[in-house]
């Protein structure tokens, strides 16, 4: 290579090396624009960013100022101060909305103030008043324990809104609160509290102190019920508020209880009952919950750790004595047999011929049990061969007492076998249920174990078994009181409503055996017996089931006496023990309707007020409690307690389900007046004696019924609902959200008062008379016709308890007549110049809004009490308040004109034909149509022509035109109102058809399209096999309701295709 070849190739190098340089610098120079734009950008979007964060910021502020202006908007309080008992100020203008919280303010306590609620108001003389002009009922006292729930609000609302009609007609009206001791209940929840809060247990206090601490309680819990049944609106006579174990009550009891025994009509006896071991007493019936199971079931028991197995039958062999025979017996309770003394064959029964009068063998004791024949006995139920343990079984009861078999106990007091059993003395009842199958298991008797559906019998309070055990205990003789409360039904001293009850009432009454009254507590009526011991030898010792050795006085000084003269000794030689029993709480419920007046004594109340007018409760309590009135009234006074008995329903959830803490389904009234948040159910749940699984299942029930918590409602909205639902028969499925609906029933009231209010001015004075003046239109004298059917029905349904007739009547009058068309007709002539139809309609309107509130308040007693307030009055001496004003009677209001209203209903008819029409169209309230209304005679034209303005102002249409078998112009939709008239609407020139037309081919196509679904799958080969009935009829129900609805889309088009 040449010099120049190498200065060539250097020139180039270097030409290159520049030129590499030069790209270089070209991309760095690019690289770094980017860079810059990048960060441009990035500064854009950081700036774009921390202008939206700031505009969200803003928005936030804004939504939250909007959300908490709504908030305060939806509070609508009542501020003015008012002292308690005075009247609430309505002089201020009405809030722009209904508010429960604002309605409901202060008029309870200046309606108790004013004394509107006791039977003396007005200055009347209950001894000087007939028993015909009075109307008296008593509360069926809650327990004194915890709050109440919807069943005790539907008491509370049915009576009240009775109470409230009476006490409006003028009668002298009665309606005596009081509350019930409650005797296990209250007991377990003080020593529950005493538990917890001091790791004592009522023994370790002793009977006084621990009686003294349940008064503590109930002084300081006790009024929660009572300030509830304020919030709820009841009227009662708080004067004359009462508590079953204050002085007066308390001495009635236990005069009761010495007449009783001294008329042989209560006695002593040993007898099978229903013992609670784990509150170691007996407990009555309405107290065992009755739980079905279909077999095996392992079911938690107090005092085991494990589950304890029921629902099995064991079937197991018994030696018979002499032989290699065997009888098989079965059982569900395997650990009695332990007290077998006998096995019961039919005497019938060809299979047992051979061993009658033969004996068995009990495989653990030196015991023979005889094989006896009784007819009780089901030869086709297991083997036809029955175990007989007396002690331990009711049927058996009845079989030891018939042959005089032994009575062997062989479990005590606390659930644990007795000390005479062998091996398995001292274990625990169920816990001897395993030890016994294995060692007949272990001797070879043992048979077979299968499924076996039953019912268990479980402690409502404890959730304990419930063991039938021998007790000495105090007995109601009720033989002749059962048939003369009988009697009384059948001749119709008494009267039971709904009449499907008397059934119960006569089975009930007819088989009821004799009524245990004695309970093993601390809290309650002690027994005010004692069981007397004589020093004397002449007189022999007597024994503590023996009744010849009890005396009875209110007092031991009154029983040392008589027991001194029974005895025929001085009373120096007698020695008294009063029965540590107290007597069951519904023997002292029993004595409510006189005891509260004051019995034994002849007090001014007691002759003023017993017997009642009406005794009103839950059909659940028909025996336990009505009858046992009915009994005591007739026995201990010669007279019944009451006239009649009206029984409501049962309350129950939406979905049918009985009220269960365990559900999560039992609500609190109150949070229905005021509304709680999920949350706070949540709350309420673990704060009660729910484990933790069960607060778990209740949990997610409130979670799925009550997504959003319970919106607040108020009292008048809970009390119309529950009183309305009153009509589904034995049980009320209740919807607490439907509650709601009501509360927006309310909300159309207050706004339509308020709007009438406006339309009659500052100025209105209405007439002296609701009397017509003659310058009435049609309208306004339909308004008055369906006023006047609305009065009739209300009376008819307070009559005849038939409440949802009352509801129905005032729910209609106010929402679908008054609201929805006599105040749309008002409109136009308040807004107009004729002085005169002014005048009238005022009048009518005053009338409507005076009546329809009267009706109203004996179910809603606030907002009626608030809008009546700001009503003018007729006269200057009218009562002061709706609680005493005269409620509506039909002889007042006879303005009914059928005629009319037929031929209004039919105007009615009309427009909301053209209503529908309108919106199926999207015809907004601007766009004004030609209406023609087809009609086939001359008649029905001349009836429409009288309301062709109506009509035109109702149905917000440009005009009306009446066509008598001529056709309307072309271009109209049609709608059939009856045979003899056509609604037809001009929606030419009002809509795009075009677009109207492919809407209605989308949704069309798309209905289609789920029908097509539907009918593939319904006809593939294995649907009914696999497709549940439920389901099929589901989808059934769809195809046709689609098919409907495509043929009415198809009408639609073709209308729409004669508009093109």
């Amino acid at each position: 290579m040449s010099a120049s070849d190498n200065k060539n190739t250097v020139q180039t190098d270097m030409d290159q090396g520049d030129s590499i340089d030069k790209v270089s610098g070209s991309k760095d120079l690019k690289k770094a624009e980017k860079e810059r734009k990048k960060a441009e950008k990035l500064e854009k979007l950081k700036a774009k960013q921390e202008k939206q964060a700031q505009q969200d910021a803003m928005k936030k502020d804004g939504d939250e100022k909007k959300e908490k202006k709504k908030k305060e908007k939806s509070v609508i309080t009542y501020d003015i101060p008012t002292k308690k008992g005075e009247k609430k100020d309505t002089s201020c203008s009405m809030p722009d909305a209904y508010s429960p919280d604002y309605v409901e303010a202060v008029w309870y306590d200046w309606w108790e103030e004013q004394g509107y609620f006791t039977p003396e108001y007005g200055g009347r003389d209950p001894q000087n008043t007939s028993y015909d002009d009075k109307f008296i009922i008593v509360i069926p006292p809650p327990n004194v324990t915890g709050k109440l729930h919807l069943g005790h609000a539907l008491t509370s609302a049915v009576q009240d809104c009775l109470v409230r009609w009476h006490r409006m007609r003028g009668k002298m009206v009665l309606w005596n609160p009081g509350c019930d001791h409650a005797g296990i209940a209250t007991q377990v929840v003080v020593e529950k509290k005493l538990m917890r809060e001091k790791k004592l247990s009522r023994h370790d206090l002793g009977r006084e102190k621990f009686v003294d601490e349940v008064w503590k309680w109930k002084n300081e819990k006790g009024d929660q019920i009572y300030h509830q049944l304020r919030k709820l609106g009841g009227s009662y006579d708080w004067n004359r508020t009462c508590f079953t174990m204050e002085p007066k009550l308390y001495r009635a009891v236990t005069e009761a209880f010495i007449r009783l025994h001294e008329m042989k009509k209560i006695y002593r006896s040993v007898r099978l009952v229903n013992w609670s071991c784990t509150l170691n007493s007996a407990i009555s019936d309405i107290e065992v919950d009755k739980k079905d199971i279909p077999g095996r079931t392992l079911m938690a028991v107090p005092g085991y750790k494990e589950k304890v197995e029921f629902g099995v039958l064991v079937s197991f062999a018994y030696k018979v004595e002499g032989s290699d025979d065997e009888i098989i017996v079965a059982t569900t309770r395997i650990e009695t047999m332990l007290g077998d003394c006998a096995v019961a064959v039919h005497p019938d029964d060809a299979r047992y011929k051979h061993l009658h009068n033969k004996f068995i063998k009990h495989p653990f004791f030196e015991r023979k049990m005889p094989v006896v024949c009784d007819d009780f006995v089901d030869m086709a139920f297991g083997t036809g061969a029955v175990k007989i343990t007396p002690a331990h079984d009711p049927n058996d009861y009845e079989v030891g007492m018939r042959h005089k078999l032994p009575f062997i106990t062989i479990i005590d007091d606390k659930g644990n076998i007795t000390s005479d059993c062998a091996q398995f003395a001292g274990m625990k009842r169920f816990d001897a249920r395993k030890a016994v199958l294995q060692a007949l298991k272990d001797k070879g008797l043992y048979r077979e174990t299968k499924d076996n559906p039953m019912v268990v019998p479980m402690c409502s309070r404890s959730k304990d078994i419930i063991e039938p055990l021998l007790k000495p205990q105090w007995y109601v003789d009720v033989k002749e009181m059962n048939a003369a409360a009988i009697k009384a039904v059948e001749t119709g001293d008494v009267r039971i409503i709904p009449d499907m009850h008397i059934k119960t009432w006569n089975n009930w009454l007819g088989n009821v055996r004799d009524w245990c009254i004695s309970r093993q507590l601390w809290w309650g009526h002690r027994i005010p017996a004692y069981f007397v011991t004589v020093d004397d030898p002449s007189v022999p010792a007597g024994t503590d089931t023996d009744d010849n050795y009890w005396v009875c006085g209110q007092t031991e000084d009154e029983a040392r006496k008589k027991a001194a003269e029974k005895f025929n000794v001085s009373a120096d030689k007698i020695s008294l023990r009063q029965d540590e029993d107290v007597l069951d709480t519904w023997f002292s419920s029993a004595m409510f309707p006189f005891s509260i007046f004051g019995w034994p004594d002849e007090t001014p109340d007691l002759s003023a007020f017993y017997p009642g007018t009406l005794l009103e409760t839950g059909h659940d309590i028909l025996f336990f409690w009505v009858a046992r009135m009915v009994m005591m009234g007739q026995t201990l006074l010669g007279k019944l307690p009451f006239k009649e008995v009206y029984l409501h329903a049962m309350v129950r959830d939406a979905h049918g389900r009985k009220m269960s803490k365990s559900l999560g389904n039992v609500i609190d009234p109150i949070d229905v007046i005021h509304g709680i948040t999920l949350e706070k159910l949540h709350d309420k749940l673990v704060e009660s004696n729910l484990d933790e699984k069960e607060i778990k299942k209740a949990k997610e029930g409130q979670k799925k019924d009550y997504p959003v918590g319970i919106p607040e409602c108020g009292t008048d909205a809970l009390r119309f609902a529950l009183i309305s639902y009153t009509s589904q028969g034995r049980d009320i499925n209740l919807d607490v959200l439907r509650v709601q609906g009501y509360r927006f029933f309310c909300n159309k009231m207050w706004n339509a008062t308020k709007f009438a209010l406006n339309c009659l001015g500052d100025n209105f004075k209405p007439t002296e008379t609701p009397q017509l003046c003659g310058k009435e239109k049609d309208m306004d004298r339909w308004i008055l016709s369906r006023l006047s059917y609305a009065v009739g029905q209300c009376a008819s349904g307070f009559e005849n308890y038939d409440f949802p007739t009352a509801t129905t009547a005032c729910y209609n009058f106010w929402l679908y007549e008054l609201c929805d068309w006599y105040l749309e007709y008002l409109k136009p002539i308040v807004y107009g110049s004729d002085e005169d139809s002014k005048a009238t309609c005022r009048n009518v309107l005053y009338t409507c809004l005076n009546v329809g509130l009267r009706l109203l308040h004996p179910i809603m007693p606030f907002v009626t009490e608030e809008l009546y307030q700001r009503l003018p009055r007729r006269q200057s001496n009218e009562p002061p308040s709706l609680v005493v004003t005269p409620y509506p009677l039909e002889k007042d209001y006879t303005l009914r004109d059928a005629r009319l209203e037929t031929a209004v209903g039919f105007a009615q008819n009309i427009v909301k034909s053209i209503r529908s029409i309108r919106a199926d169209y999207n015809l907004t309230p601007k766009t004004k149509a030609d209406v023609y209304l087809k009609c086939s005679d001359e008649e029905t034209a001349n009836t429409l022509q009288a309301f062709t303005e109506k009509i035109q102002t109702l149905s917000n249409s440009s005009s009306i035109v009446i066509l008598v078998n001529q056709d309307p112009p072309v271009g109209c939709c049609m709608s059939t109102v009856s045979a003899k008239c056509e609604t037809h609407i001009m929606l030419k020139g009002l809509i795009d058809v075009g677009k109207e037309i492919s809407k209605l081919q989308g949704k069309q196509e798309t209905l289609g399209k789920q029908l097509k679904k539907l009918q593939d799958t319904s006809t593939s080969d294995d649907y009914c096999s696999k497709v549940p009935e439920d389901i099929r009829n589901q989808n059934s129900e769809k195809m046709d309701q689609l098919s409907i609805e495509i043929e009415k889309l198809s009408q639609g088009l073709k209308t729409l295709a004669t508009l093109q």
